[in-house]
C-alpha cells in the first residue's frame, strides 16, 4: 500500500503490518487529476492542475488532523501494471474501512446546499425519483467509500465541513435510499438490500459496476476488463452464491427479459428490492446447502408443511 507523506507529498510503500495509521480521500475524478507517473512532475509546475491542488488541500487537512500519511486513489495506485491494479480494487473497501477518517470532498457542493433544511432535496433527494445534486452520490466507487470507514467527513468545493457520516444520514437517506440504521451497519443488510443501493449508480467502465461492490459483498475476482458489463456482474454473483446462502440474491426483477436465468443481467433489475428481508437471516431458518459449479447453480427446496387450512 503506497501512501502519501502529508509533509513532503512524497509516497512511501508499505505492507501489512507495517502500515501507519493513515487518512483517505473520497471524491470523483475530475479534469486534471494526477496520477502516479506524474505526480513528481505536478510539484513544478508553473500552473498547477486541478487534482495537484485538491492532494494538496487533502494533505494540509490530514496534517491538522494528525495524520502523517494519506492515501488518494489517483496517485497512489501504479494503474499501468495491471497486477497492481487488480490488487487494489480487491484490497480498496478494507483501506477504507481501516482508514483512520475518510474526507468525502464534493466539489460540487456549496455550504448553504445543507445549511437549509427546506433546500435539501434540490442536493439529496429520493435515489428512486430525483438525481442528487452532488455526483458523488451517483458513482459507483463512492457506495463503498460512503459505508466501509467508521469515520466519514463531508466537505464542500471550498473543503469547508459540512459534517459527519452520523449527523448526516436523514440526508444521506434521502440521497441514497440506505436505511440509516444499514449507514451504520451495512454488514447486517441481505444481497438484494445492497445490490438496490447500486442499481442507480454508474461508473466510467461498464465493468467497473461489478468490481466496485467486490468488498460490499467480501468476495474477490480477477480483473477482467473487456468482457463487458452483463459477464462481469454475472461473475459477482457467481462469487456472492458461493460462500452465501441469501436468496434474497434471486429477488430480482427485470420486466423487459422473458426467458433467464436465476442470475440478475444488471443491478438495475434490483432496483426495487431494498425492501426485501432474508430468510436467511432468521436463525430457525433451514435449508440445504447449495452449491455452484461450472454447469451453473443447484439448490434444492425441503417441501413445505402446509397446515392450518380449513
Amino acid at each position: 500500500m503506497r501512501l502519501l507523506d502529508t509533509t513532503t507529498i512524497q509516497l512511501h510503500e508499505f505492507f501489512d503490518d507495517d502500515i501507519p495509521p493513515y487518512a483517505i480521500l473520497s471524491h470523483t475524478w475530475g479534469d486534471g487529476e494526477i496520477s502516479y507517473q506524474n505526480l513528481e512532475q505536478a510539484k513544478t509546475e508553473v500552473n498547477p492542475r486541478p487534482g495537484y491542488g485538491k492532494i494538496r488541500q487533502c494533505c494540509q487537512l490530514a496534517r491538522s488532523g494528525g495524520y502523517l500519511y494519506l492515501w488518494i486513489d489517483t496517485c497512489c495506485i501504479d494503474k499501468t501494471s495491471s497486477a497492481e491494479l487488480s490488487e487494489a480494487i480487491n484490497s480498496m473497501y478494507r483501506w477504507y474501512r481501516d482508514a483512520g477518517i475518510c474526507y468525502a470532498y464534493l466539489k460540487d457542493v456549496s455550504q448553504t446546499s445543507l445549511d437549509d433544511e427546506s433546500s435539501v432535496k434540490a442536493w439529496c433527494v429520493s435515489y428512486l425519483r430525483f438525481v442528487p445534486a452532488s455526483r458523488w452520490f451517483t458513482r459507483g466507487w463512492t457506495l463503498q467509500e460512503l459505508l466501509a470507514p467508521k469515520n466519514l467527513v463531508f466537505f464542500n468545493k471550498d473543503w469547508v465541513e459540512i459534517g459527519n457520516k452520523t449527523d448526516l444520514e436523514t440526508k444521506i437517506h434521502l440521497a441514497t435510499g440506505i436505511e440509516p440504521q444499514l449507514i451504520r451497519t451495512p454488514h447486517i443488510a441481505c444481497v438484494a438490500q445492497k445490490m438496490s443501493w447500486a442499481s442507480k449508480r454508474r461508473t466510467t467502465r461498464h465493468e467497473d459496476r461489478s468490481y466496485c461492490l467486490m468488498g460490499l459483498f467480501d468476495v474477490q475476482m480477477p480483473l477482467l476488463y473487456g468482457e463487458g458489463g452483463e459477464k462481469a456482474f454475472l461473475r459477482l454473483q457467481y462469487e456472492i452464491a458461493k460462500q452465501s446462502d441469501d436468496e434474497s440474491l434471486f429477488a430480482w426483477n427485470d420486466a423487459s427479459l422473458h426467458l433467464c436465468g436465476v442470475f440478475a443481467p444488471s443491478p438495475e433489475a434490483f432496483v426495487d428490492s431494498g425492501d426485501v428481508i432474508s430468510a436467511a437471516f432468521h436463525d430457525d431458518y433451514h435449508r440445504k446447502p447449495w452449491s455452484v459449479g461450472n454447469r451453473g447453480l443447484a439448490i434444492e427446496f425441503d417441501n413445505p408443511t402446509v397446515s392450518g387450512q380449513d
